[in-house]
């Protein structure tokens, strides 16, 4: 039962399977208070350890601090294997309940970013608030409710904006960006509002996520309807962890509902992936999801159910008065996204989260992109999970993106 909970944690909101291999978490748990922003010690025992190094691949270790104040981690590969010159930076946005580690589960010749560095990429690879080594902040400690108090709006507000302007200083060079799932999600809604214009150089969104009012996963939608409705007040909890026995109760009280598989969840979630390579979901499983915000959770419920790209609605005129001077929440305009800005998207046919329907609407949105900077890619074999570990994710998406960016050099 507990491998099933993993798994249906997986399917909850755009999920991307992570590894945290057994005596390498590394976790870092705690505030920062009096720091005021100062250098923090590195991560020595981090994903670079885990992950990189091990292949034979140089890596640093990276933290910097958000605006509100979380302290975020990212890793970098600075080149390949054979080394080079200076090279563009390319930053890598996981999913949701993921980290950085979600892209090299597969081997250096199959993962995104090695075979990036290897073609003649500076890489960096972030993690978002509330996973395993950015659960720092200068005066909170995740033990605290008010940690948690963050939706994905916090992630394009505070943390895209981080990730960039760390990358961007360090490199002296416009960035290419890849996000899968949320992290295309997080991308766009930013992109919509003329952020990050002076630092990007292009955007490839794999599996993007927009408007998700086609999924075809019963599991999901019902826990999104669950989210919108009661579940914050039925939990009391602000940090949406999959490893807490209240949690655990909810997924199982789902899995009782009529119509829902919990038993084949990878296809039930995601849709049916073609290209999984058996040992590598074996190595995923050995461990249990990232955690999020709840309330992360219910922003991204509020999609389900409006069919439509808003900031996080506070349920009532007046607060979202407090919030945005206006009784509803604002709309991320699609639509805004720079009609110059060079775009790669690619999804899937079997995608059960990034449903086709709900794709050609976000297409719908870009109709008047300027059509030699807009590249799509559609694989009617391709699932959810194809896109971060497919076994031909080399041969069929990452080789594209590498020609991608190497066109605009």
């Amino acid at each position: 039962m507990q491998v099933m909970d993993s798994f249906v944690m997986l399917g909850l909101y755009f999920t991307v399977l992570v590894v945290e291999p057994d005596g390498a978490y590394g976790l870092s748990r705690g505030s920062l208070a009096g720091n005021n922003g100062a250098a923090v010690p590195p991560v020595t025992n981090g994903i670079c350890a885990i992950s990189v190094t091990t292949h034979g691949y140089k890596c640093e270790e990276h933290e910097l601090k958000t605006d509100d104040g979380y302290i975020l981690n990212m890793q970098r590969i600075p080149e390949g294997r054979v080394g080079g010159h200076k090279k563009q930076p390319v930053l890598i946005q996981h999913g949701i309940f993921a980290d950085a580690i979600t892209w090299l589960l597969n081997s250096p010749e199959q993962n995104l970013p090695m075979i990036l560095a290897d073609n003649g990429f500076d890489v960096w690879i972030s993690n978002t608030r509330g996973t395993r080594f950015s659960q720092k902040h200068i005066s909170l400690n995740p033990v605290q409710p008010e940690f948690w108090d963050w939706s994905w709006d916090e992630l394009v507000a505070y943390d895209l904006p981080a990730f960039f302007g760390y990358v961007f200083n360090q490199t002296g060079q416009k960035i290419h960006y890849i996000g899968h799932s949320l992290g295309t999600l997080m991308a766009m809604a930013s992109f919509s509002e003329g952020h990050q214009a002076d630092m990007l150089q292009s955007a490839a969104l794999l599996s993007p996520i927009a408007y998700l009012s086609h999924m075809k996963t019963a599991l999901v939608v019902l826990a999104a309807k669950a989210f919108v409705g009661e579940i914050a007040t039925m939990f009391g909890l602000a940090e949406f962890n999959p490893k807490g026995p209240e949690v655990s109760a909810f997924l199982k009280d789902l899995c009782d509902n009529p119509g829902v598989n919990c038993y084949d969840l990878v296809s039930a979630i995601s849709g049916k992936n073609c290209c999984l390579n058996a040992s590598t979901i074996d190595f995923a499983l050995q461990n249990e999801p990232q955690p999020t915000a709840t309330k992360n959770l219910v922003h991204l419920a509020q999609i389900v159910r409006d069919g439509a790209i808003k900031k996080y609605d506070y349920g009532n005129p007046d607060d979202n008065m407090k919030h945005y001077g206006e009784a509803k929440p604002p709309v991320y305009n699609i639509s805004n996204i720079d009609l110059e800005l060079r775009l790669f998207i690619s999804y899937g046919g079997l995608d059960a989260l990034s449903d086709v329907e709900d794709v050609g609407l976000l297409l719908d949105l870009l109709k008047l992109h300027d059509v030699n900077k807009l590249s799509i890619q559609y694989l009617k074999d391709y699932a959810h999970l194809d896109f971060v570990m497919g076994v031909n994710a080399k041969d069929l998406v990452y080789n594209q993106v590498v020609k991608f960016f190497k066109y605009q050099q």
